[in-house]
């Protein structure tokens, strides 16, 4: 089991605000490799959840964050050498310092209208928009060898006096045309004819709903961004 953080430092809120990223492109054996991700890192023993968020931002950064928010907590099972992961996600809207060269990867502030046209975990794409909610969330993302297979979560909203409000959300993932593509394959090699060769075929309704979260989507100049998660693809129209 690991505990860790997860910081997302803001200049502004909404799609008019910016968040600072990490492309972690740095190191090899990044088992975030490739991903833009927020800042954080490992607690280390004696450490609260809060000191660590400051000290790993500030490490990676050399911005200090000021009055940090503990948003939510995330549970990712088996995530890395079939570890379990509990990892605390804060994040600052103050901060003081200057950017430095950070070790972990180049770090860029990006508007947060244009986080999901990042390379980001798929779990990331969901719970990001959960970061300027009130509420606090309890959530678990399930991965399979780097594919997000289904998510939990559960908000929490003080509702006055001793009540607390909460609201939970459950999805499971239906298979993209690429995985279709892979499992037809797949069961044509297990026959013992010759495997037909598989082409993938355009269905108007492919473009009607969330590849990553099987939620509405609307189309953009050829885009399909999905009104829940945010999930933006190109279209499958060719």
């Amino acid at each position: 089991m690991k505990l860790a953080t997860l910081c997302y430092v803001r200049d502004g809120t909404g799609n008019k605000g910016r968040t600072l990223m990490l492309h972690r492109i740095k190191k090899a054996d990044d088992m975030h490799a490739g991903k833009w991700n927020g800042l954080g890192g490992k607690v280390e023993g004696g450490e609260s959840p809060e000191e660590c968020a400051i000290r790993e931002v500030y490490e990676e950064s050399g911005l200090r964050m000021i009055n940090p928010v503990l948003r939510g907590l995330i549970t990712f099972p088996h995530f890395s050498n079939d570890e379990d992961w509990y990892t605390y996600i804060f994040v600052a809207y103050q901060y003081s310092g200057t950017l430095i060269d950070s070790n972990e990867g180049v770090l860029a502030w990006v508007d947060n209208d244009k986080l999901n046209d990042l390379n980001l975990w798929p779990g990331d794409r969901i719970f990001m928009r959960w970061l300027d909610d009130r509420r606090f969330f309890s959530a678990k993302f399930v991965y399979n060898a780097g594919e997000l297979t289904n998510y939990e979560v559960l908000f929490y909203t003080h509702a006055g006096g001793e009540a607390t409000k909460i609201e939970n959300e459950q999805v499971e993932f239906i298979p993209t045309l690429v995985e279709r593509a892979t499992i037809a394959s797949r069961l044509s090699e297990s026959t013992d004819s010759a495997p037909p060769t598989f082409k993938p075929v355009y269905r108007p309704e492919d473009d009607t709903y969330c590849w990553l979260c099987g939620a509405a989507v609307e189309k953009r100049n050829c885009k399909i961004i999905c009104l829940a998660c945010g999930f933006t693809r190109d279209c499958s129209d060719p």
